[in-house]
């Protein structure tokens, strides 16, 4: 529900404030925890820093709180392409051992697995009723891309773009890496393979993940993140109560195998978000220099 800063399509310049009811909740899959704690989330941290916690899969841990990140995405993602003509997307790159090959974002756009290469969609399908079957679960590796960003956002030390995406993504729930560009592929290439080359017409190649120094190049923002395989499974698991006393956990009620199924979606907002909040920065520190990042008009209702 648009409670605010809305009206007829039109943003109102207000506060954009939103109320999204969580009216699917099972609160008694949840009974048989609340003395003990699952390996894998928080439930364990949470206690022992508060001293209390609500074990019923929801609260600030639990991944409804990414509903909100999307909500908010949204109106970063229109704002960047009004603005700069910027797309974001995302795709699956693994799921579990299966690597997915790119083929197009079209692709990726057609399929509840947001995989890039829509031939590979069978084989996922089958690797999921595997894992149901089982109990069991998988992580992901996801990419996320922003094509037709300007020059100049960000700052060479404590705002550095790429920093500032690092820290986005790895607030988003299950979350455990992040790569720009090359990633952790840059600890095997030579320096004559890694550093991308300039040419009139621009860069050669991308290793960089379109910042360099803590700026954008201009090229594209290319991320890549690593989702944990899902910590709710019905496999026994060894954990302790409250007391500290040795117990078995096993956690039933609907869950998904791969959370990271659903994670396309939340990357996106957040790398749109980032740089929304990078692009006001920059006109609040060098207002209209016309070196990097082009003047923005002045503020209007937008749809």
């Amino acid at each position: 529900e648009i409670v605010s800063g809305v009206y007829r399509g039109e943003t109102t310049g207000t506060p954009i404030a939103l109320l999204i009811r969580n009216e699917d909740q099972r609160s008694s899959d949840y009974d048989e925890l609340v003395d003990t704690f699952r390996p894998g989330h928080a439930d364990y941290t949470y206690w022992r820093k508060y001293g209390r916690r609500d074990p019923r899969g929801g609260g600030r841990s639990s991944a409804r709180l990414t509903a909100p990140m999307v909500a908010a995405g949204a109106v970063a993602k229109k704002w960047l392409r009004l603005q700069f003509g910027t797309v974001i997307r995302g795709c699956m790159q693994q799921l579990g051992p299966i690597e997915i090959p790119f083929v197009s974002w079209d692709d990726a756009g057609s399929n509840a697995f947001f995989s890039p290469n829509a031939a590979v969609v069978a084989r996922l399908e089958e690797h999921m009723d595997a894992l149901r079957r089982s109990g069991d679960s998988c992580g992901a590796r996801l990419r996320v891309s922003a094509t037709g960003l300007p020059v100049g956002l960000g700052d060479p030390l404590y705002d550095k773009l790429d920093a500032d995406i690092a820290y986005a993504m790895m607030g988003i729930n299950a979350v455990k890496g992040v790569e720009i560009g090359a990633g952790f592929n840059a600890v095997t290439q030579k320096g004559s393979e890694h550093g991308d080359e300039l040419l009139p017409d621009g860069f050669a190649s991308n290793h960089a993940g379109g910042v360099l120094g803590g700026i954008s190049t201009g090229q594209d923002i290319e991320v890549s993140i690593a989702i944990k395989p899902t910590s709710s499974i019905r496999l026994p698991r060894r954990s302790v109560d409250r007391a500290g006393k040795a117990t078995v956990v096993e956690t039933h009620g609907r869950h998904d195998p791969c959370v990271g199924i659903r994670a396309t979606p939340i990357a996106e907002a957040m790398l749109a978000l980032v740089l929304i909040d990078h692009v006001l920065l920059h006109r609040a520190q060098n207002a209209d220099v016309r070196h990097g990042v082009p003047p923005i008009p002045a503020a209007s209702p937008s749809r």
